[in-house]
C-alpha cells in the first residue's frame, strides 16, 4: 500500500478480564482437548489423523460438520459437539479442558490462545502466521501441515509434566502484554504521539 512502514504501529486486542485463572488437575490418562472452531483454516482433519489412538476426549466448539464427526467415529475417538455457547458456557469449556489446541493453517489473531493462557490451560498452536506472536513462548507450537508434529506435541503436553507446567506459567506472564491497560496506554500513547507531530 505505499506506507512508510515507519508510520504503522501494531497494537494488539485486549484480552477480556472475563477469562480468569482457574487451576484444574491435568487429567494424563483422559485428557478432555478443546477445539475452537470448525471452519476450513482450524486444521480439524489433521488434528482428528493426529489425535488417532491417543487416549482423550475430542471437544469441538463450532458449526458442526459431518464429515469431521464420521471421521472421530472412525477412529474411535471420544468426542462432543458444541455449538451456539453463551460466553459464560463457553468460559465453561476452557475450565473443563485439559489441553486447548488451535493448530490452524491461518488465524487473524488466535484469540483462543489467550483465553486458554488467561484461564491456565496449556496451549498447543501453529508455528505459522499470527499465533507464534500470540502465544509468545507460552504455547507448544508445530507444523499445522505436518500430523505427525501435532500428534507429538499433544503427547508431549500429556506426558512431560514440566513442560506442561511451564507452558501454564508461562502463559500467566503472556497475557499480561493484552491486559486491557497495557492496550489503552499503547493507544493513547500513540494519540499522543500523532497529537504532536
Amino acid at each position: 500500500i505505499k506506507c512508510d512502514p515507519e508510520k504503522i504501529v501494531v497494537i494488539p486486542v485486549a484480552i477480556a478480564d472475563f477469562f480468569k485463572r482457574s487451576d484444574k488437575s491435568f487429567n494424563k490418562i483422559n485428557p478432555r482437548i478443546l477445539q475452537i472452531g470448525t471452519a476450513p483454516n482450524k486444521n480439524i482433519d489433521r488434528l482428528i489423523e493426529a489425535l488417532r489412538g491417543i487416549d482423550c476426549t475430542l471437544v469441538v466448539v463450532g458449526k458442526k460438520n459431518l464429515l469431521y464427526e464420521d471421521k472421530i467415529k472412525e477412529y474411535g475417538i471420544p468426542f462432543v459437539y458444541l455449538s451456539g455457547l453463551s460466553n459464560e458456557q463457553m468460559r465453561e469449556q476452557y475450565h473443563q479442558a485439559d489441553i486447548i489446541v488451535l493448530p490452524s493453517t491461518y488465524e487473524g489473531f488466535g484469540m483462543p490462545i489467550l483465553e486458554a493462557q488467561a484461564v491456565g490451560r496449556p496451549v498447543l498452536t501453529s508455528n505459522i502466521s499470527s499465533m507464534p506472536e500470540v502465544a509468545g513462548d507460552a504455547a507448544c507450537l508445530v507444523d499445522p501441515y505436518q500430523v505427525h508434529e501435532i500428534r507429538a506435541g499433544i503427547q508431549k503436553i500429556i506426558r512431560d509434566d514440566e513442560f506442561r507446567n511451564g507452558l501454564v506459567e508461562k502463559g500467566f506472564e503472556n497475557i499480561k502484554r493484552f491486559d486491557p491497560e497495557v492496550i489503552a496506554s499503547a493507544y493513547l500513547d500513540l494519540y499522543r504521539k500523532i497529537a504532536d507531530q
